[in-house]
């Protein structure tokens, strides 16, 4: 019965479908020509007239993060290990004591060096005063010249046996000072590498000091990022005035951390090998809040490519060519323009090739533009970031329609069949 009724509903609409274009063919045009066979008005859309400009650049660079100032302790004399004066983990200040390394063999040899010391001035007090005495005699011909000749080399002698004892006695004073291992940095301290009681030598490895604040990253910059880098900096710009930020991936579903910093080293020559500069960046931490060693991204303030034509991004699309924009000639008409690409600066494409300054582009969105369309150019104030957003927002919108089109259409067909199966029983009771 339900198709019965469908298939007299689609008689009834062809029926009626040929009434209504006979009446049209004997009495009036379309609507679309209603007036002489004009046709609908030109579509707005917005329209930029290309000019040279400085595009400001999100671009960031993979790096490892370091402590700069990072220092792995190593004994400096030879000894036991008599005691730890930390615990592994803790953050030390610079200065703190750390390790001894049997103190009293080398307070015993800073006493046996003084003792040296005193010994070798007194020889030179008695060459001194021998010296003295021969000159005196030589002046009244009571001795010969050769034997002051010989008082003066002793009295040199004993000058340098006292020079001698003096740095001696310096050295047993720095192994003294060695053995005594305190921290040349603050930082946090790791796990030591030799128990208390152990013999150690010099070099030995004891432990090491990680500074948490500032933390540094070294990364390698692609030679134009470098050269338009250089580029900002002039008389009154430095390269620490240039900014950095980074961003650490969160390992769950937390936030990313973010440091801020600034770059602190910019190199001077490019590696053949890579064609990238190196450079390096400072973030302070001062909560510890991310550690060496981690795999960041950093990314550089400022960073731009000067004097260069771009588009926003969604104005281009994907022709038989390749890569294309529509711009307007001079009748206000779409004219598709083959580009080539360059680098995506956020919402921005930078072009290469394909435009020059003075073309009127289509910015707005291309879905429908067919080249040869008439259009009605609309100012476009330069937020290519809005029209972006814009454009992805309709995008979603009508991806959604489509999404639940074919569940409406199924209920409206069903309310349809409801429609027809209540009739086909009204026109069955009336018959």
């Amino acid at each position: 019965m339900k198709k019965k009724s469908l298939s007299l509903r689609g008689s009834l609409a062809m029926l009626v479908a040929v009434m209504v274009l006979t009446g049209c063919g004997q009495g009036e045009e379309p609507e679309g020509q209603a007036e002489g066979g004009q046709e609908p008005p030109p579509r707005p859309v917005e329209v930029m007239e290309m000019a040279r400009q400085d595009i400001p650049l999100e671009k960031s660079y993979p790096s490892l993060l370091r402590s700069d100032d990072e220092v792995t302790l190593v004994a400096r004399v030879s000894g036991f290990l008599e005691a730890r004066h930390y615990e592994r983990g803790q953050l030390v200040e610079k200065g703190d004591p750390l390790f001894t390394i049997e103190p009293d063999l080398y307070q015993a040899t800073v006493h046996e060096r003084e003792a040296d010391l005193q010994s070798a001035q007194a020889e030179l007090a008695r060459a001194n005063r021998d010296a003295q005495r021969y000159e005196q005699l030589l002046s009244q011909n009571s001795v010969s010249r050769q034997q002051y000749d010989q008082a003066l080399a002793d009295q040199r002698v004993a000058q340098a046996s006292v020079a001698q004892a003096e740095a001696a006695l310096a050295s047993a004073h720095l192994d003294l000072d060695y053995s005594e291992v305190t921290a040349p940095v603050s930082g946090m301290i790791g796990l030591h590498q030799v128990n208390t009681g152990n013999l150690v030598t010099d070099g030995t490895e004891l432990a090491t000091i990680t500074p948490l604040d500032p933390l540094e990253v070294r990364f390698q910059l692609p030679q134009r990022d470098a050269f338009e880098l250089r580029q900002q900096l002039s008389d009154d710009t430095e390269v620490s005035d240039i900014g950095a930020s980074l961003r650490i991936p969160a390992l769950d579903d937390r936030e990313d951390a973010r440091l801020q910093g600034r770059l602190d080293f910019l190199g001077s020559r490019v590696d053949s090998d890579t064609s990238t500069v190196q450079a390096a960046a400072v973030f302070d931490n001062p909560q510890a809040a991310v550690l060496p060693g981690q795999f960041v991204r950093v990314r550089l303030d400022g960073l731009k490519r000067y004097d260069v034509l771009a588009v926003p991004e969604i104005a281009v699309t994907q022709g038989l060519m390749g890569p294309q924009v529509f711009v307007l000639d001079e009748d206000n008409k779409a004219r598709s323009r083959t580009v080539r690409l360059g680098e995506v600066a956020g919402p921005w494409q930078i072009i290469r090739e394909g435009l020059e300054s003075g073309d009127r582009v289509v910015v707005g969105d291309p879905a429908g533009i067919e080249p040869g369309i008439a259009l009605d150019p609309q100012a476009f104030d330069g937020d290519a970031e809005e029209i972006v957003e814009e454009a992805q927002q309709e995008a979603d919108e009508q991806q959604a329609e489509q999404q639940a089109g074919p569940g409406e259409a199924s209920e409206g067909d069903q309310g349809g069949d409801e429609m027809s199966a209540d009739g086909d029983d009204e026109g069955a009771e009336d018959a």
